[in-house]
């Protein structure tokens, strides 16, 4: 965290107030640039917006009786400043009453500096309510969000990776921060999180009694920021995680992050869940992927009928084969002799580069990132173009809250 290439010129001159003496090197790292003062959690009741530009907490440095109660009274000053937790233990209190302030955001530890620098640019950059005309828009996007859903159809067919890749180029497209959420809802294994370098911190379990609990503020509690643009909600592996998490708290979940987000990508687990067609309702688009292979082939169309026949004529899926490899012998089918094995046309094919996909894999983040010219990240890029293209569903993430009303 000491890197000099993590310093931000939007830190430059500020004064950051830090709860807890265990941050005090973060001085050096991601808050560089910064006047930093070290405070104690009796100081937290007196801070005030002329006192600080950002107050860093230490979830960890007191017991949670007195930190909820200290960040109780910061709650309760007038126009208190951004407010950053982080640490290994975030009680539910502890966050309920971190979320009564204006600004604020939480980091699950282990965090890296880029997290650390990501949250704050977040936090200095989101203007004051009080600041803003008391009639001024939400700054969310008011449930204009399109939302597609990624679905393999078979394990291994690379969904996992497409749905990173598809979250990556929409970003490319977006000028607004924080514009592009991919949401892993693979709840028992997902792999999205491990695929990012990212650590998982949605804890959608605690709300399934009480779903209705889930709304902006709380959506951030559970984000991972992977990069300015682009945000990760992803549970930590747990094989029972299916059975603790109700249907209304993941429909709500969704829909709150339609309203939250421009983009909202649905890595969908593969067998069917009480939610999974009221999810993919939701849905802008749903691409099925396929690898290239006659049971894939196979399964690929007939998922596609199933979603189709369950949904009417409300959404028609569109298959994406996955891992075309150019040839001129030998037993792999060619995409015209997939799509007549599928008795119609794919949307798309994405060629197949094993070396770039597990470089990407192995140092953590998009294949974009570690390999810009690998031909996944330029087939991926013109997919994303085409589909974009197509007029948005209007209205449809709001079915997701929707369904979770009339539970």
């Amino acid at each position: 965290m000491t890197s000099s290439s993590l310093k931000s010129p939007i830190l430059t001159g500020r004064r950051v107030l830090v709860a807890g003496s265990a941050l005090a090197g973060l001085a050096a790292g991601a808050l560089a640039g910064a006047t930093v003062e070290i405070i104690g959690l009796n100081r937290l009741a007196e801070v005030g917006g002329s006192d600080a530009d950002l107050l860093l907490i230490d979830a960890d440095a007191c017991t949670a009786a007195a930190l909820a109660d200290a960040v109780e009274a910061l709650a309760a000053c007038p126009a208190p400043p951004p407010v950053l937790m982080v640490g290994e233990r975030l009680p539910t209190v502890v966050v309920r009453n971190l979320l009564r302030l204006e600004r604020s955001d939480v980091l699950d530890a282990p965090f890296s500096a880029e997290h650390i620098a990501v949250a704050i640019a977040g936090l200095l950059t989101l203007p004051s309510q009080a600041a803003s005309s008391p009639d001024a828009p939400a700054a969310a996007s008011q449930g204009a969000a399109r939302c597609w859903a990624v679905i393999g159809a078979v394990g291994g067919s690379g969904a996992t990776t497409l749905a990173v890749e598809i979250s990556t180029a929409l970003c490319a497209r977006q000028v607004k921060d924080r514009s592009v959420c991919l949401i892993d809802l693979n709840l028992a294994d997902g792999a999205a999180a491990a695929y990012l370098g990212a650590t998982p911190s949605m804890r959608l379990g605690e709300f399934s009694a009480s779903a209705d609990r889930i709304d902006p503020a709380m959506l951030q509690a559970f984000v991972t920021p992977v990069t300015r643009q682009f945000d990760l909600l992803a549970a930590v592996r747990d094989p029972t995680a299916f059975d603790g998490v109700s249907r209304e708290a993941v429909l709500k979940m969704l829909d709150v992050a339609c309203e939250s987000y421009d983009w909202v990508v649905l890595d969908m687990p593969r067998h069917r869940r009480n939610w999974t067609l009221e999810a993919l309702s939701g849905c802008d688009e749903v691409l099925v992927v396929s690898e290239l292979t006659v049971p894939a082939l196979i399964a690929a169309r007939a998922l596609c009928d199933e979603i189709e026949q369950a949904m009417g004529s409300k959404l028609k899926p569109r298959i994406v084969l996955n891992r075309l490899a150019s040839r001129m012998f030998g037993p792999a089918p060619s995409m015209t002799e997939a799509e007549r094995a599928l008795g119609c046309k794919a949307e798309g094919g994405i060629s197949s580069d094993w070396e770039a996909a597990a470089a990407s894999v192995n140092l953590g983040g998009p294949i974009a990132q570690h390999r810009p010219k690998s031909k996944i990240v330029k087939d991926v890029q013109q997919l994303v173009d085409r589909l974009a293209a197509q007029p948005a569903r209007r209205g449809a993430q709001a079915v997701h809250g929707r369904a979770a009303e009339a539970a």
